[in-house]
């Protein structure tokens, strides 16, 4: 079985990315990714990426920092009896206060934690198929093709307005 052929489609029109991307997707050829010099809301909306999960770590880090905080609170104030003008040992109003900033910090936390995990960050998997005028002002597109195939792959590209860089 031949190996895979990595091929880099570069063009410098963003229209021509988008059309490029959803045209791939209809073709045989393994669409891999996309390099940017810059964010593009159209290049987002044409690949068509599930929703982030990061969402998900901030909201579960701030439940439990909302009941760390408050459960600290409580245990405080029970372990050590501090009665004042007979108010009662457990407060609410004041709990909510340290419930209130443990949630902001561990929040935050969840969502470092979940942005590390979610975008698999540092990658180097791509690395030897970059090309650095993606940093600059082209807009990269990597497919892959089994290797007698390879010609039509860097057709299509030529055909969608790009030029073609091959990887070994």
């Amino acid at each position: 079985m031949p190996l895979n052929k990595h091929i880099m489609g570069l063009f410098r029109d963003e229209n021509r990315v988008v059309s490029a991307v959803e045209a791939l997707k209809s073709t045989g050829y393994q669409f891999i990714r996309v390099n940017t010099p810059f964010p593009s809301h159209k290049i987002m909306e044409a690949l068509k990426l599930k929703k982030s999960k990061v969402g998900w770590f901030t909201l579960c880090g701030g439940i439990i920092g909302f009941l760390g905080g408050f459960g600290l609170a409580i245990f405080a104030a029970t372990r050590w009896n501090l009665i004042v003008d007979g108010k009662p040992i457990i407060a609410i109003v004041p709990f909510v206060v340290v419930g209130f900033e443990a949630t902001i910090l561990c929040a935050v936390f969840g969502n470092v934690l979940g942005l590390i995990t979610q975008a698999r960050i540092p990658s180097s998997k791509w690395l030897n198929h970059y090309d650095p005028r993606c940093s600059g002002e082209h807009f990269g597109i990597l497919a892959a093709c089994e290797a007698e195939e390879e010609e039509g792959l860097k057709e299509f590209f030529q055909q969608q307005g790009g030029e073609v860089k091959v990887f070994d």
